[in-house]
């Protein structure tokens, strides 16, 4: 099997008001069973969520090791400049443990309905790309930030706090455009799987490598963690991934090895969310680590 470094392993937490005390569970057991991620969807004008970032940094504060990411930040919502500064202090607050998950954006009625701008397609991409920009800006030390941009700008900006460590950008990207922004602004690449067919997976891989090695990056240094939704059953096997534990690390191993993924970041779609996290975390997690261990 191919090795490119250590898997990163993690879960996906949903953070619906009514289900908090599942959450907290749910991010205890990942912490105490070594998984590496938890990622957090960030969608504002969804009744039945509590805020994102509020709700990392409550988790950031019950747990000692595991990692949090945003997945993704709903940009359109949070000016850049802002969400640089949210960014910075919850990567303090957790000792280095926070990642920036970002989004172009998506479900414009709905931002358009809680006071943000709907944009176009190729909008929202030139928005994304400035927003990194100045994101960068607010995190580089720098005395004094000036960014003009069409949809975003700062002017004589003080950055800081610096963050505890050098937080990664990771793109959730699936369009020609995005994947050309991956290479070049971001330090990881999102998906999500089976939404993206792994069919499709060569070629975005291929994009992102070609965008890096044009603006002078090295294309293995973007991570590639893919969110990946399904069940861990007790037998039954259903739509892909759906299955027992064997199949997980069969097709997560596969994944690593055949289409280039750094890591994973399980989102169970039925049954108990503890009960499936502490499966996946004492099940799967370990059996896929030590396939993707480099020959001794």
């Amino acid at each position: 099997m191919a090795w490119l470094r250590r898997p990163l392993l993690g879960v996906f937490a949903v953070p619906e008001a009514a289900q908090l005390a599942t959450v907290r569970e749910q991010v205890a057991v990942a912490d105490r069973a070594g998984l590496d991620l938890v990622g957090i969807q960030d969608h504002p004008y969804q009744r039945r969520y509590v805020d994102t970032w509020t709700l990392m940094a409550h988790l950031a504060a019950r747990t000692e090791r595991v990692r949090f990411v945003t997945d993704v930040a709903n940009l359109p919502l949070r000016p850049p400049a802002v969400m640089a500064k949210a960014a910075a202090t919850l990567d303090l607050l957790s000792d280095g443990r926070f990642e920036l998950g970002l989004g172009a954006g998506a479900f414009w009625e709905a931002i358009a309905a809680y006071g943000g701008e709907a944009l176009t397609p190729a909008q929202s991409v030139d928005a994304l790309e400035e927003a990194i920009a100045i994101i960068r800006l607010m995190w580089s030390g720098e005395r004094s930030a000036t960014f003009e941009g069409t949809h975003y700008r700062v002017r004589g900006a003080r950055p800081g706090p610096a963050p505890a460590h050098p937080i990664g950008i990771w793109l959730g990207a699936y369009g020609p455009r995005m994947m050309r922004v991956v290479g070049r602004m971001a330090d990881g690449w999102l998906p999500s799987l089976p939404r993206l067919a792994l069919a499709d997976v060569p070629a975005k891989h291929d994009a992102i490598d070609e965008a890096a090695a044009a603006a002078g990056r090295d294309p293995s240094a973007i991570v590639r963690v893919a969110n990946v939704s399904g069940t861990i059953t007790d037998g039954a096997t259903g739509d892909w991934p759906t299955g027992p534990p064997e199949r997980w690390i069969e097709e997560l191993a596969r994944l690593i090895a055949e289409l280039r993924f750094d890591g994973f970041v399980f989102w169970p779609t039925e049954g108990d969310a503890v009960a499936q996290t502490r499966r996946f975390a004492e099940e799967v997690a370990p059996a896929v680590r030590a396939g993707a261990q480099p020959p001794s």
